[in-house]
């Protein structure tokens, strides 16, 4: 069972512009317990990220390259289901359940602590190349995928419309692997993360109740918001 006690790893917290300082964030809201405004069929983000893709979407459409949104913002219950259909599946394969969630934690997180719930992240592709099966998958992304115009083309410009890669291919990153379709609109989520880890992550994720959290251990939670959380693209922290 996990313990209280462990601090909100509060620390080197990046200074912002004042218009972010000033912005408040909610438990509800960075742990995707609320009900955000979000904009844009088939887009879902908050409007700032949600314009800030329009221009880019624009830019790229006229360079041969459809940016489309596989998926974007996820609510707790949506990351919920996620997580607790791969931990039933693992474990049903004979996994011990902290195996199991060690698995499931290559790629997906734990309920609560999405980026994804905070309407600043998207997985990305180019819909005007054709892919069979699932087209979330690295190599897809690499010299010779579908998708590699797209993934040199937001090497080059993403960043000139605020979406940085978050999970990215520094073979000295641990936690997730490398997901180069996963980008995040920096001037909202850098600030909602600093919120984030402001926050005793430790007791949220004691008090919270879906499949195998009994089994999280205060050193396995110690590491995943190490790993997991922190160690991403260090142009977002």
């Amino acid at each position: 069972m996990m313990q209280a006690g462990l601090a909100s790893l509060a620390v080197g917290m990046p200074s912002f512009p004042l218009w972010s300082q000033q912005r408040q964030f909610t438990l509800e809201q960075l742990t995707g317990r609320s009900d955000p405004e979000l904009h844009g069929e088939g887009i879902n983000l908050l409007k700032e990220a949600h314009d800030a893709f329009l221009e880019m979407k624009k830019a790229a459409y006229q360079d041969g390259i459809d940016i489309k949104v596989v998926s974007s913002y996820r609510s707790y219950e949506r990351q919920r289901d996620i997580f607790e259909r791969k931990y039933i599946a693992f474990t049903e394969e004979g996994m011990e359940p902290l195996e199991a969630i060690d698995s499931i934690v290559e790629y997906s997180t734990i309920p609560g602590t999405s980026r994804h719930h905070w309407g600043t992240d998207a997985d990305l592709i180019d819909a005007s190349k054709p892919a069979s099966g699932d087209v979330l998958v690295a190599d897809k992304f690499g010299e010779g995928g579908p998708f590699s115009d797209f993934k040199t083309w937001m090497d080059a410009h993403s960043e000139d419309y605020g979406f940085h890669l978050v999970y990215t291919d520094n073979p000295r990153r641990r936690g997730f692997k490398y997901e180069p379709w996963h980008y995040s609109y920096a001037p909202l989520s850098i600030p909602m993360l600093a919120a984030f880890r402001k926050m005793n992550i430790m007791r949220i994720l004691e008090d919270d109740d879906f499949l195998g959290s009994e089994h999280l251990t205060t050193g396995f939670i110690h590491t995943y918001i190490t790993d997991n959380i922190l160690d991403i693209n260090p142009d977002l922290l």
